[in-house]
């Protein structure tokens, strides 16, 4: 099922800029810049839309400050056009207060005066941290705010109860979230076992995976046995990750069924100061269709007033729009012009009516902007001044950076096709460094015989090359992975033996 009929959902953008970076219809109020008519992408395959600015869940809706109204920002997102708004299990209050607004709006299945077509008209996407449906891994220690011991399907209905109905375990029928988000993936271990029963679901399993269950609840089936009223309580499937590009990129590979829809990453101008997600995971999510939501575009406001660390207090949330030395437009718009990105969500600190100073406005006013927009002297320029920041050390959530990585797993075989004698080299994707891959050169004996074009590896199949021998001799293979900066990393050698 999908988030939405795109018809309904979309509210078009239609000026363009002379400059061509922006893209949408604007009001000039007391000297700022109003969106009137937000711009949207479309989700990935989803087949919606959504706003290029989305309501991010956390800063004063989860940490509030003395004085600020959380539900104020929720109606006022609304207001704005916002149509995708985001929370998590994990985000203390947040979903509760996602739940006051909703009732202000008349967003309540099953109430008399529930406005079902305005509800289609905005995407709800909540998260859980919990990796399992079933059992447990032993590598894997899963975060929950729920009753101790609460699994996977436990988080999505304490979602529905605490947005729809009673905050006691309890919601109405016809209840849904757009998407729900398997959260924060750090290790291949995690991956491992959110996977656990996807191919073969059985019911006697002692443990099943996050993911298996979760698409009963998508498609109202009861393969795992956990769904027993085959309910169906989600559009979509997603999964997020702040530090690690190696681990998103494994578990996007491994995903040969299409269960996962939306990526959500962590993506500012500081990213290439550490191990890239721009040039690593998120090509391989927008290759495969994904729809990608990019957050920490002020480095969850180390970027200005806070601290280079997770934000666990209200004196952490920022309230303030932008610095003089770095303004918070050029950030907004380096995330969203980076291919594949769909929407931008961004926490707020409290709104104004002064609209110079409201968060909420002044980013949607930056989010007004096409893929592509941003021209590569003023991505630069925003690049340098982010660096500056707290000397670049804003971005705590991601791992460091690492050089261009060589080919992973080479390998070498060789048959005959009758009088031919074949090398078969194959390998999986390198790790790009603080720029793009561009393409593996094939070496045979310190001689380069070959050159293979760098594309998002979007499945475990790995990359190959055939070198067609002259001779039955012994050879040395190495195969290298160059940037577009010219930049190399190789393999160690591969020997062939004599045949013959």
């Amino acid at each position: 099922m999908k988030l939405a009929e795109p018809n309904k959902f979309s509210r078009r953008a239609f000026l363009v800029t002379a400059a061509g970076a922006l893209q949408g219809s604007f009001l000039i109020c007391r000297g700022a810049l109003r969106v009137a008519k937000p711009m949207t992408r479309e989700l990935g395959r989803t087949g919606c839309e959504v706003t290029t600015l989305g309501l991010g869940g956390q800063a004063s809706l989860q940490w509030t400050p003395q004085g600020i109204d959380p539900e104020r920002i929720i109606l006022k997102a609304f207001d704005l056009g916002v149509t995708y708004f985001d929370t998590s299990n994990v985000y203390g209050p947040s979903q509760l207060n996602y739940g006051k607004a909703l009732r202000t709006l008349h967003l309540i299945p099953g109430s008399p005066d529930y406005h079902e077509a305005k509800r289609r008209s905005i995407a709800l996407a909540s998260k859980t941290m919990i990796r399992h449906a079933k059992g447990t891994h032993p590598e894997v220690s899963d975060r929950t705010e729920g009753p101790r011991g609460s699994k996977a399907v436990d988080d999505l209905k304490r979602s529905l109860s605490q947005m729809f109905g009673d905050a006691q375990g309890n919601y109405p029928k016809g209840a849904y979230l757009d998407l729900f988000q398997i959260h924060n993936l750090n290790t291949m271990a995690e991956v491992e076992a959110i996977y656990v029963g996807l191919d073969n679901p059985d019911p006697k399993a002692e443990r099943i995976g996050a993911l298996a269950a979760l698409r009963d609840y998508r498609d109202g089936t009861n393969r795992t046995g956990l769904n027993p009223k085959e309910e169906e309580l989600i559009r979509h499937i997603g999964i997020t990750g702040h530090i690690s590009s190696p681990v998103m990129i494994e578990c996007l590979q491994r995903d040969e069924q299409k269960v996962i829809d939306t990526m959500l990453i962590a993506i500012n101008a500081n990213d290439r100061l550490y191990f890239s997600h721009q040039y690593n995971a998120i090509p391989v999510a927008a290759a495969k269709g994904l729809g990608i939501i990019a957050m920490k575009v002020f480095a969850d406001g180390a970027m200005y007033t806070k601290d280079a660390k997770w934000s666990r207090a209200p004196e952490d949330v920022v309230l303030t729009v932008g610095s003089p030395a770095l303004p918070s437009r050029p950030l907004v718009e380096y995330a969203l012009s980076i291919p594949g990105i769909s929407t931008a969500i961004i926490g707020i600190g409290r709104v104004e009516e002064q609209e110079k100073a409201c968060q909420l406005v002044q980013n949607m006013a930056a989010a007004q902007m096409r893929v592509g927009g941003l021209s590569q002297s003023d991505r630069e320029d925003t690049e340098r001044k982010a660096a500056t920041v707290k000397d670049g050390k804003t971005n705590w959530f991601q791992l460091p950076l690492q050089p261009l990585g060589a080919p992973r797993a080479p390998a070498i075989a060789q048959e005959r096709r009758g009088e031919q004698r074949i090398a078969r080299l194959t390998w999986q994707t390198s790790y790009a460094g603080d720029r793009p891959i561009s393409h593996y050169e094939i070496w045979r004996d310190q001689k380069k015989v070959g050159q293979v074009e760098h594309k998002p590896q979007i499945t475990k199949a790995p990359f190959s090359h055939e070198d067609k021998l002259p001779d039955q001799a012994s050879h040395l293979y190495k195969i290298a992975a160059v940037d577009v900066a010219g930049r190399r990393a190789e393999t160690e050698e591969l020997m062939i033996t004599a045949t013959g």
